[in-house]
């Protein structure tokens, strides 16, 4: 069960106030900026004596980047990695493709990129060290060995000859990209350096808060980047900042931060270093800071006890802190003013209950199940599928404790319960989507779990709960074809016919409770929908 939607988890929610992606701009904007690498690209073309392809795609091979604004080495390293990676991969299609004057044309144009890279690279930066100068030498001779080879290969007509030059120019391209990816992460590993030296010996607020600026739009390039700020010193740097009562406003930025570099095991091996789970529970627990700041403390426990990332499920100094987190979670869920922040602190409950079990009895004891389902009728915060994917989450994996029972039936859960079994999304988008199946599955596992308790049942069937789960079982387009769907609501429609057979029709007890669960399953997943 997923407890979050995506890669980070939190990411693929859209949330308001999001900051864009680094490559994200104005379609219009992206092709003037590019006027001037791609001229330059063609002129270097000819005075080389290299012939311009005229082939359909040549055009669609031209994707750059806008150039990088004067004096910005990140910019630069960021945009011209983007362009040479591409170009590289497109080089390796057309290699299997045997489209030999594509892939000499790309190779110049490859070759031109890497020394615009190096060379402009060199103007910003300073002074290279030995290990980059090697490593660029080396590229660059790469380059020039890859345009030599598939110039001589545009002159071969023997198939034979030209099959063992392919395993040459593939072998030539694979150490051009080990080089490229090794100096690429030689030359951003150099300016997270300084990124986070600028955050130690900072004593101007608005420097900090540019500099944690910056260190965000890099967190948002990928996982590679995060180990290189992690590896660097970032997450020491962020917590330094947290620690400090005069950088208060800064607190949010600098989480939110901290929460995407928590997405690698190098972001939460040096959280756990420097003690940042009882930094995140200080503030969790103190009223004295804003909503924003807590709900982005949220934000990093529910990436931290992430149930998808195998290396949190070994943050030992969390459950020290534990009570407190969860308390101060369910108080913010209480007390949470729009969907984000219930969001937020309603995920990082999902994940803890995932985390510990221990957590879902303070749960029980901290009367969450009010606190949530009561949440589940004000709009203004519970309003997405999202969020219901984390209350329900919760539900489910409480209902393994027998006493979550009678507090279920007490604030008409199993209502609540039957009304997710329905959830559709509003968008149509494939995350949406994915989100509303998780929702079904979840409740319908929820409800097969409370009906151990007769009461429940009952007040399912009186619900007419059988009926809805009959109908997802029956019905593909109900359950968006999900087969996760399917067999949490079969499990739950036997467990209630276990307790109430009478509710069921004999061709319903006969096709799908009697027989053999994955007899049932392939009869209702090969099951044609009739449109009479």
């Amino acid at each position: 069960m997923m407890a979050l939607p995506g890669g980070r988890h939190l990411d693929s929610i859209p949330l308001p106030g999001q900051r864009p992606h680094l490559m994200q701009v104005d379609s219009v904007q992206r092709w003037m900026e590019d006027l001037k690498l791609m001229t330059e690209c063609e002129c270097m073309c000819v005075l080389q004596a290299k012939p311009i392809s005229l082939e359909e795609d040549a055009q669609g091979d031209l994707i750059l980047a806008g150039g990088p604004g004067p004096g910005d080495p990140l910019q630069l390293l960021l945009k011209r990695g983007w362009v040479i990676s591409t170009e590289l991969r497109r080089i390796g299609q057309k290699l299997a493709q045997d489209r030999w004057a594509r892939v000499h044309s790309m190779s110049v144009r490859l070759t031109c990129h890497a020394r615009s890279m190096v060379s402009e690279y060199s103007a910003v930066s300073r002074n290279s060290s030995q290990e980059m100068s090697q490593i660029e030498k080396l590229l660059m001779e790469k380059c020039s060995e890859l345009s030599a080879v598939t110039e001589r290969c545009l002159q071969v007509e023997n198939e034979h000859v030209l099959k063992s030059m392919k395993a040459c120019v593939s072998e030539t391209l694979s150490t051009l990209g080990e080089h490229f990816g090794q100096l690429l992460e030689l030359a951003l590993t150099r300016e997270v350096q300084a990124l986070v030296r600028k955050i130690d010996a900072s004593d101007n607020i608005y420097t900090t808060e540019s500099t944690t600026g910056n260190l965000f739009s890099l967190t948002q390039e990928g996982a590679p980047l995060c180990r290189i700020i992690a590896k660097e010193g970032g997450v020491v740097a962020l917590f330094k900042i947290c620690r400090q009562d005069t950088l208060r406003c800064l607190y949010p930025q600098a989480l939110r931060t901290l929460a995407s570099i928590c997405c690698v095991e190098e972001g939460v091996h040096q959280l756990e270093k420097v003690d940042g789970v009882l930094c995140l529970a200080d503030i969790l627990t103190d009223d004295s800071h804003s909503e924003a700041t807590r709900a982005e403390a949220a934000a990093v426990v529910a990436q931290v006890t992430s149930p998808h990332l195998p290396f949190t499920q070994h943050l030992s100094s969390f459950l020290e802190s534990m009570e407190e987190i969860v308390t101060a979670l369910v108080k913010l869920c209480q007390e949470a003013s729009s969907g984000e922040v219930f969001l937020l602190a309603s995920a990082a409950l999902a994940n803890i209950t995932f985390f510990d079990t221990m957590a879902c009895e303070m749960l029980l004891q901290l009367n969450a199940i009010r606190v949530l389902l009561e949440a589940c009728s004000d709009k203004q915060r519970v309003d997405t599928p999202y969020t219901r994917d984390q209350i329900v989450t919760i539900l489910a994996n409480m209902s393994v404790l027998e006493q979550c029972a009678s507090d279920i039936i007490q604030e008409n859960g199993v209502q609540l319960i039957m009304g997710m079994l329905s959830e559709k999304p509003r968008s149509g988008t494939p995350a949406e989507v994915a989100a509303c199946e998780r929702v079904q599955q979840k409740a319908a596992v929820t409800l097969a779990r409370l009906s151990r308790d007769p009461d429940v049942a009952r007040e399912a069937v009186r619900l007419s709960c059988m009926s809805r789960l009959i109908e997802l079982c029956r019905s593909p387009s109900e359950r968006n074809s999900s087969d996760a769907v399917l067999v949490a609501c079969l499990a739950a429609l036997r467990r209630l016919a276990g307790v109430c057979p009478e509710g069921l029709q004999d061709s319903d007890f006969q096709q799908l409770v009697q027989p053999r669960l994955v007899d049932s399953f392939l009869l209702c997943s090969n099951m044609e929908e009739s449109f009479v």
